[in-house]
């Protein structure tokens, strides 16, 4: 099994606002767009175990409540680079 890399996971919200987490959770991209796509379809929570909030030092769980999120962007890398949400 490869270890898990570290992914940031920009989301944006109803408000217009973003909320970054950089994430230890997933494998690769696509695990992670995969786990967030089930969980917004299911209308549940995406629970993380190994995360950064806004670039904090410490490694925490997080519960991210998808119910106002419109849209989220997986990348290895945090920055305009990485590409436009759709």
């Amino acid at each position: 099994m490869p270890e898990n890399v570290a992914l940031i996971i920009r989301f944006r919200l109803v408000g217009g606002e973003d909320v970054s987490v950089m994430s230890g959770d997933f494998d690769g991209e696509p695990e992670a767009v995969a786990a967030i796509a089930r969980a917004m379809d299911d209308r549940r929570s995406l629970v993380l175990m190994r995360a950064r909030y806004d670039r904090e030092t410490d490694v925490n769980g997080v519960i991210i409540n998808l119910a106002n999120v419109v849209s989220a962007r997986v990348s290895k890398t945090d920055s305009a680079e990485a590409g436009q949400y759709l």
